[in-house]
């Protein structure tokens, strides 16, 4: 496989939320790609649709959310085609996900070896005890957590040691793409920094792909090659990293920056009137222009298309 060619590719993704009021569109016409071992954030508000998108992806949306169109492929297979059973065989083994709340995900009655047992034994069928403990101990190895873990109960781990448990479960069949979902939301600042780096460690380790979900820019900055910003269902901006935080191009990205205290600069963290709208229709103009202190006329009855304005730089925005 060339060292550009992507291995996931998610195009004109749409889902939609079946509430009693409307259906609500959480993602729209999504379009993106993951290349093999890139490292690619996805970020924005809550309620952007960063999540929505990693369960359509993975296909474990609620009830009340279905795809409503669109294309997710996975090495050129495309996953909407899949049965339940072919899609189960999928995840975990070819995709994983590291999910946002370690304690909801981990069974607080099973032993951690049980727990990382279970998954081997779903994909690979029954194997010997001692190929369990082999490959359950370098799983935990690998996320710096001692093998005496596997014994453990989750309630008898740190915060930190449960996500990297969780880590370890995502990475215990070497899948080709690593979706994690706001991994240290729920950790301290200290905690953060040590969790995200066993993930980096780890995704170059097996050679995985990483798409990173989160709404921390300074976190994003530090760990991500490419950075999507998303907004309202859609991506507004996307470019490499380094571009993005030297030459931000659309408001909205402009105002995630900005919401970084800087101690050069001295100043307080600045903040965004309003909350991102619910799209219940086909937008018309910019999803934006409610919120963006730089609106023209042109934003209020035209959709700005995701257009490249420089090499690998793409934005959703009239004024650039």
């Amino acid at each position: 496989m060339a060292k550009d060619e992507a291995v996931l590719k998610v195009k004109n993704l749409r889902v939609i939320y079946h509430t009693p009021q409307a259906d609500v569109r959480a993602v729209n016409n999504l379009t993106f790609a993951l290349h093999k071992g890139e490292r690619l954030g996805l970020v924005g508000e809550s309620g952007s649709g960063k999540s929505t998108t990693a369960l359509a992806i993975l296909r474990i949306l609620p009830t009340r959310a279905t795809i409503a169109g669109g294309q997710i492929t996975l090495n050129g297979q495309d996953l909407l085609t899949l049965d339940p059973e072919q899609m189960r065989a999928v995840r975990g083994q070819r995709i994983a996900l590291v999910p946002q709340g370690a304690m909801n995900s981990l069974n607080p009655v099973l032993r951690i070896y049980h727990q990382l047992a279970d998954v081997i034994r779903q994909h690979r069928g029954p194997t010997a005890r001692n190929t369990l403990r082999s490959q359950i101990g370098h799983a935990l190895e690998l996320v710096d957590l001692p093998t005496n873990v596997m014994q453990m109960y989750p309630h008898e781990l740190s915060g930190g040691m449960k996500q990297r448990v969780c880590i370890a479960l995502a990475i215990l069949l070497q899948p080709q793409v690593i979706i994690a979902d706001e991994p240290t939301s729920a950790l301290d600042v200290v905690t953060q920094q040590v969790v995200a780096q066993t993930l980096v460690q780890v995704q170059e380790q097996i050679g995985a792909a990483i798409l990173l979900i989160g709404h921390d820019m300074g976190l994003q900055a530090q760990l991500v090659d490419r950075l999507a910003v998303m907004y309202a269902g859609h991506i507004v901006e996307l470019a490499a990293v380094a571009t993005i935080f030297h030459r931000p191009l659309h408001p909205y990205t402009q105002s995630l920056i900005s919401f970084i205290p800087s101690l050069r600069e001295k100043r307080p963290p600045r903040g965004l009137a309003g909350l991102p709208p619910r799209i219940v229709s086909d937008p018309v103009g910019c999803v934006f222009r409610a919120r963006c202190p730089v609106a023209i006329a042109r934003c209020e009855n035209e959709v700005p298309p995701l257009r490249e304005l420089y090499a690998g730089h793409q934005v959703a925005c009239h004024l650039p």
